[in-house]
């Protein structure tokens, strides 16, 4: 039955963490090219609580969720699906670390932006070219994980 337990919450920590990181990018991305700071300022609030919130938690628990599987189910770290999924997951948090970073600066700057009455500056769409940029590699490594974790290749 600890089986059983700690692998539904590995899977509903997965869950929560790429949906939260999936939900809050669209609502970045579409909110940063409606162009109107007031809104971008908003979204880039909740999305920076949503990542404290439900990323965080979950990057530090989905590892300790799946060392845990792995000693309960007698696997080897060897496996082929195994290393992969674990050098994906450090190329997806090595990632999102500095894109937690430059969601504060987007909401800092949108937010001036919005309290002055100005458009986004240009700072605000290099740091954004830069998030964006982050999140293709992040992206794909979770898809990635996904597919060996159902797949299990060996």
């Amino acid at each position: 039955m600890e089986y059983v337990i700690v692998k539904w919450l590995h899977v509903l920590t997965s869950t929560i963490l790429f949906g939260t990181g999936i939900g809050s990018a669209f609502y970045l991305l579409t909110s940063t090219l409606g162009r109107d700071p007031v809104v971008v300022a908003a979204v880039a609030r909740n999305v920076v609580i949503a990542d404290w919130l439900f990323t965080s938690t979950t990057v530090v628990l989905q590892p300790l969720t799946g060392f845990w599987l792995i000693h309960l189910g007698g696997l080897s770290l060897s496996s082929f699906w195994l290393k992969w999924s674990i050098a994906l997951y450090v190329v997806a948090i090595a990632c999102w670390l500095p894109v937690v970073h430059l969601q504060i600066r987007l909401r800092d700057v949108a937010d001036e932006a919005a309290r002055n009455g100005h458009p986004l500056p240009p700072r605000y769409w290099r740091l954004f070219r830069m998030w964006f940029a982050l999140g293709i590699p992040a992206f794909l490594a979770f898809v990635g994980i996904f597919y060996l974790m159902v797949t299990k290749l060996q």
